[in-house]
């Protein structure tokens, strides 16, 4: 585990990462599950990994530790905006962006009809795909912490040069 960590943590975080996308992107547009706003925020996460990791690959030479931190830190982010979604759908706590709610009242006729004519954004509290219970968020909450985890043990490896 420890050579696995060592040597390959940067093509793991990166396919774990592309691996999540297209699963997200194969719920939105093959399932037709339109994503909230928070759940188009837990993709970020995983096109950072990816952004980082290919300019890591393509310019070579980079610090494994300090790429597995810079991992560890992005992949946290990720668990912790999944945790806070999770809160949000099983209404632990309201979410701080507008997630398809609130909507200024119109003070005209033509913002009315403007207004009719736009399709809200879905709810953040709305969970449309559950498996085994759990929702999408649940799950991304607990890849990006094991990721995270991992990232940590990977630059903690690198760190104190074991080989």
């Amino acid at each position: 585990m420890r050579n696995v960590l060592q040597i390959h943590f940067l093509n793991i975080a990166m396919a774990a990462s592309a691996i999540a996308l297209v699963i997200a992107l194969i719920a939105q547009y093959g399932y037709e599950l339109e994503p909230c706003e928070l759940c188009s925020f837990q993709r970020i996460s995983y096109g950072a990994v990816i952004l980082f990791g290919g300019c890591a690959a393509i310019i070579g030479g980079w610090n494994k530790s300090d790429l597995s931190y810079l991992f560890c830190i992005i992949f946290l982010y990720g668990a912790v905006l999944g945790f806070y979604h999770t809160g949000v759908e099983q209404h632990w706590w309201q979410a701080a962006t507008s997630c398809g709610g609130q909507q200024l009242m119109p003070s005209t006729l033509a913002e009315l009809k403007l207004g009719l004519s736009k399709t809200l954004p879905k709810a953040c509290d709305e969970i449309d795909w559950t498996l085994f219970g759990l929702s999408m968020s649940v799950y991304n909450t607990g890849v990006s912490l094991m990721l995270s985890i991992l990232g940590f043990l990977s630059a903690r490896i690198n760190q104190s040069g074991v080989r």
